[in-house]
């Protein structure tokens, strides 16, 4: 059983593959879909929405890059809140940020299955099975044959964004249009800001989960070739670079089209396509949302092996989880992930309005929850750091204003979701998986101190 004993991750991933895993990470369904219920609620100033949310994911990644940058064998960026934090924080944002990661990939598994169930005629959890099947032995083959199909999966997804916005920019523009530039749209249905800018404000609360993922490219980072080589190139240009992606997407859907025919739930995409008279635009969409769903259950699957890989590591989790298989892949972490992903599966079927209705909620504010730890982090590494007389690699702006600043930003988001009745139950329910998680780790040092 050599084979299994534990070793060290590979170190397989390219730095091609580090950047497309950030980008794609960022950009799936919840842009291509997600993005009209925010645009029927807010107006054309959901851009400033966008905005607002995408400076704070922005903030978030340069502390990361900081502290990766000193730190680049972490394995995961919850391992980062242990360094800064202490055990019992890095303990809770593991197991949170866990736990945000299997429910997601249960709910890409029905959200892929839907699409999927009108071409093929099979129940929707039997083709979730399949899709989850398949790429968990993706993600069973080793760490660059994941790096390698979600490069491909990232870069459909950035083409088809590049692709819109030459299309929707030459017909806003007036060049293709037979009716000259329309940009009117942004201010001719009810005005730039036709809800108010409160509306504008709590946009910010629904668009800041759409922009979670792009600190997955820190987990990835632990397994390429020079990780803080990689970390340092990639975070905040990538950051960047989403950032102008959803800005310049989403300025443009509301600038082809009135704000006011966005229907939720349904691809403002296919709505600008199907106005430029673009063909066949609602089955190219649905294709493109099967991608960005394969793309990020795909890499779910691999974030919540590697962080459980690393928990284990540290005595967190099962100390079998930590074993390796010949291709240097956490197999029996990744089954671990996949087996909750197939509860969550039954769950969404068994009992869709209880148990899979809690899970859901219940992972709604956990990123926030963690991206608070990652600010408290870096700025007690960094005071530690200059107490020490030492210096980062990155460094955060401003530091410490900005990073205060992006955790009042925080803070003042879970505010607005406690006074959302849309959003309570989702705040209400992390709460209560943040009180397990915690009372958990209190445990954990109780077994520690026993076992010292």
């Amino acid at each position: 059983m050599s084979a299994e004993n534990p070793r060290s991750l590979s170190t397989a991933l390219k730095s091609r593959h580090v950047s497309m895993i950030a980008i794609g990470g960022i950009i799936g369904a919840g842009l291509f879909v997600g993005s009209s219920t925010s645009i029927a609620r807010v107006g054309p100033a959901v851009i400033v929405s966008y905005g607002i949310a995408g400076l704070v994911i922005l903030m978030v990644m340069r502390m990361l890059s900081e502290m990766a940058s000193q730190h680049p064998g972490a394995g995961s960026f919850t391992e980062l809140v242990r360094i800064g934090l202490g055990h019992r924080a890095g303990f809770v944002c593991g197991w949170l940020y866990w736990y945000f990661w299997v429910v997601v990939v249960a709910i890409e598994a029905i959200a892929g299955a839907v699409i999927l169930h009108g071409w093929i005629d099979l129940p929707v959890w039997t083709i979730g099975v399949f899709l989850l099947a398949g790429l968990t032995a993706v993600n069973l083959m080793s760490a660059l044959s994941y790096g390698e199909f979600e490069f491909w999966l990232s870069l459909t997804k950035v083409g088809a964004i590049i692709a819109f916005i030459l299309i929707a920019g030459l017909w806003a523009s007036g060049i293709t249009s037979p009716t000259g530039p329309t940009f009117a749209n942004l201010v001719s249905h009810g005005g730039f800001a036709p809800n108010g800018w409160g509306a504008v404000i709590a946009g910010v609360t629904s668009v800041i989960f759409a922009l979670c993922g792009a600190e997955i490219a820190t987990v990835a980072a632990a397994e390429s070739q020079e990780p803080a080589k990689t970390i340092a190139r990639i975070t905040g240009s990538v950051a960047l670079r989403i950032l102008l992606f959803y800005l310049l997407s989403i300025g443009l859907i509301v600038s082809v089209v009135p704000w006011t025919s966005i229907v939720p739930g349904k691809s403002p995409f296919a709505a600008a396509l199907d106005y430029m008279h673009i063909p066949h635009a609602g089955d190219m969409m649905n294709l493109l949302v099967l991608v960005a769903v394969l793309s990020c259950l795909n890499s779910g699957l691999y974030v919540t092996s590697r962080v459980l890989f690393v928990l284990s590591e540290k005595g967190d989790a099962p100390r079998a989880l930590v074993a390796l298989n010949r291709r240097s892949v956490p197999a029996r972490s990744t089954i671990f992930a996949s087996l909750f992903a197939y509860l969550a599966l039954a769950a969404s079927v068994l009992s869709p309005e209880l148990v899979f209705s809690f899970l859901v909620n219940a992972s709604g504010a956990l990123m926030l929850f963690i991206y608070l730890f990652v600010c408290f982090a870096q700025v007690r590494l960094r005071n530690r750091n200059e107490q020490e007389g030492t210096a980062p690699p990155i460094r955060m702006w401003l530091h410490p204003y900005i990073s205060y600043a992006t955790a009042g930003a925080i803070l003042a988001v879970l505010g607005a979701m406690a006074f959302s009745p849309s959003a309570r139950i989702e705040l209400v329910s992390s709460l209560v998986v943040l009180g397990i998680a915690t009372a958990a780790s209190f445990r954990g040092d109780t077994r520690a101190r026993a076992a010292a």
